[in-house]
């Protein structure tokens, strides 16, 4: 079984980028025994049909635009998803459910579950996440956690532990592996 884990979002939004954070999280917390590919999503577009189309299974990790308190965990199946005219708010919501209904046609498609987390703001231009999200990140990871269980899919958690501030403080100053138009030696 192909497996898919894909971070959503723009991290440049504040709390939009929780999904991104929390599929590197995942990518450097856990190994896997079964064929998984975690995807730094930002906003994929078209590219989300490729995932879609040839996994088995696609786990999308988001925010999720809902009345309800900042922090709550919704784990929607894609047939769910499809019927929640209300979801669609954001420009990777939008791309997320345009993909799912293009290849709902098609012959074939992944079984797909949107695990999303109300933010508490995806308008302020600051990479990072609010407090309030923070606060409640390890629970996005532990309902991924749940759906990789549900799933069947074989993991190990692994013996340290990268934090969530670290893996923030790397999309905010991403070291390049080019110095002066020279690779960098080790």
């Amino acid at each position: 079984m192909k497996i898919a884990i894909v971070g959503a979002g723009t991290i440049i939004y504040q709390d939009e980028g929780v999904g991104v954070y929390a599929s590197r999280y995942i990518e450097e917390n856990f190994t896997f025994t079964d064929d998984v590919t975690l995807v730094d999503g930002g906003v994929l577009g078209f590219q989300l049909m490729t995932y879609y189309q040839d996994y088995d299974k696609v786990i999308i990790l988001d925010t999720i635009t809902m009345d309800d308190e900042v922090g709550s965990i919704y784990n929607l199946p894609s047939e769910e998803l499809l019927g929640l005219g209300s979801y669609k708010q954001t420009a990777h919501e939008v791309e997320i459910i345009e993909m799912l209904e293009i290849c709902s046609l098609l012959e074939k498609m992944a079984d797909v579950n949107i695990i999303g987390i109300i933010p508490k703001d995806i308008a302020s231009v600051n990479i990072g996440l609010t407090n309030e999200m923070k606060d409640k990140f390890h629970n996005l990871i532990e309902a991924a956690v749940d759906e990789l269980d549900r799933s069947g899919i074989k993991y190990k958690r692994n013996p340290e532990t990268v934090l969530l501030d670290d893996i923030i403080e790397k999309y905010a100053n991403p070291q390049s592996e080019f110095k002066n138009g020279y690779q960098a030696s080790n």
